[in-house]
């Protein structure tokens, strides 16, 4: 059987066929390809074709395949030049790689798939390629696969925020609460950012969103109020049960340093060993942690009263309450804080009263950004694990790869 016979059948390249092989001496394995249809010449950017080549030039083109018996594999094909109505001259399309690409589809997809599920070392040295080369192909790949049929249907949404990159480098990231997917980004975390997802997706989609779900910063509802008037802003109870986390965080922080004046250090430390004490979930505490909530408990004072505001308003949502009941014990709570003699706590609670419609609207509901959470969970993993992203472009395709409504599968996978 010829060599080209064979890579025909073990490639199974569309619309081309193997006219050359050159195995080289240990470097890459060249494999020269052409059209099985010479006549007409395809646009990459559209669907258009013509007959007519703007020249008589052949341009000899390059794209890395997925290797073969261990060598890198390197697909090579003579192209013409065409005159498109749309995007002026460009070279001819090719049906086995993406526009502007240099790797054909079957390797950037086999890319895109490793680099959801492994570190940024091993997908560099797996694929052979650098790290900026990764995210060039993400964006190729989500730029192809999204579409805007996923903005169809949206009723109920959540909207957050997410660092991507140290020194306040934020993305706005929206989700659907029907299928725990996101489904627009952009980088920015204020009004200006979120305006732009109402008007990417129509005033159509718009009218259909019943409820956003959100934290308590004013950037959001103020973009929701603005787009969506007729969508009900639910404040994610997550954000409403983290005020009195970082209440009682700076009220600790504030007494630990009051306490490093004084000549026994001894209590300092005391105050400043309570940290995850304090701020973690009293089932979740290990053994010497719960000794040392005991002996808060025994001395009491100011400290273990905060402590006592933060469990009471967790408890609040921990339970399946009416709605009715839910409000009302908070605002019970919100009289108990701001009668505490703690300041912190007191900025909390009229923090929460400025806010009960909303929150009245997310108990109703039933809505929380909690799935949410869970995706910025993942996406801080995958942004540890990548080392960081020279681009928010990149950052964000990487999130729709793993986060959003793309699918990838291996190549030859069913």
């Amino acid at each position: 059987m010829r060599a080209t016979t064979l890579l025909n059948r073990v490639l199974n390249l569309t619309g081309v066929r193997v006219v050359d092989v050159d195995p080289g001496a240990g470097g890459p394995l060249l494999v020269r390809v052409a059209l099985k249809a010479r006549k007409r010449l395809d646009c990459p950017h559209c669907s258009y074709s013509t007959m007519a080549g703007y020249d008589t030039r052949w341009a000899e083109s390059t794209w890395r395949h997925l290797d073969f018996s261990g060598r890198v594999l390197v697909l090579t094909m003579l192209r013409r030049r065409l005159v498109c109505p749309s995007h002026g001259v460009v070279v001819q399309g090719v049906p086995f790689a993406r526009p502007g690409s240099r790797f054909s589809t079957e390797f950037e997809d086999m890319t895109a798939w490793l680099v959801t599920r492994a570190d940024k070392t091993t997908v560099s040295q797996f694929a052979r390629i650098a790290w900026r080369t990764v995210g060039a192909i993400c964006e190729r790949v989500v730029a192809e696969q999204l579409d805007e049929s996923r903005f169809e249907g949206l009723v109920n949404i959540g909207v957050d925020e997410i660092s991507w990159r140290k020194h306040h480098r934020y993305l706005t990231l929206v989700s659907d609460h029907a299928t725990s997917k996101i489904v627009w980004g952009a980088p920015g975390k204020n009004a200006a950012t979120l305006d732009g997802f109402f008007k990417e997706i129509g005033p159509v989609n718009t009218t259909a969103i019943e409820a956003v779900s959100m934290d308590m910063g004013p950037a959001f509802a103020k973009s929701v109020t603005t787009n969506a008037p007729g969508a009900v802003i639910c404040y994610d109870p997550f954000h409403v049960i983290q005020l009195a986390t970082n209440a009682l965080e700076a009220f600790r922080r504030s007494i630990w340093q009051r306490t490093r004046e004084l000549p026994d250090q001894d209590i300092a430390k005391k105050f400043k060993g309570t940290r995850w004490v304090l701020l973690k979930n009293p089932q979740n505490l290990t053994e010497k942690q719960q000794v040392t909530l005991a002996g808060l408990e025994r001395t009491g004072g100011l400290l273990w009263d905060a402590y006592q505001l933060k469990e009471s308003l967790r408890e609040v949502f921990a339970g399946d309450l009416n709605p009715d009941d839910v409000m009302e014990m908070i605002t019970t709570w919100c009289d108990l804080a701001a009668n505490s003699n703690i300041r912190e706590f007191a900025r909390a609670a009229a923090t929460i009263r400025s806010h009960t419609q909303g929150i009245h609207a997310a108990v109703t509901r039933k809505l929380s950004n909690g799935r949410h959470e869970g995706l910025n969970n993942k996406i801080r993993t995958m942004t540890r694990r990548s080392y960081g992203f020279h681009t928010p472009e990149a950052a964000l395709a990487l999130i729709m790869l793993a986060c959003g409504p793309v699918e990838i599968k291996l190549p030859y996978q069913t």
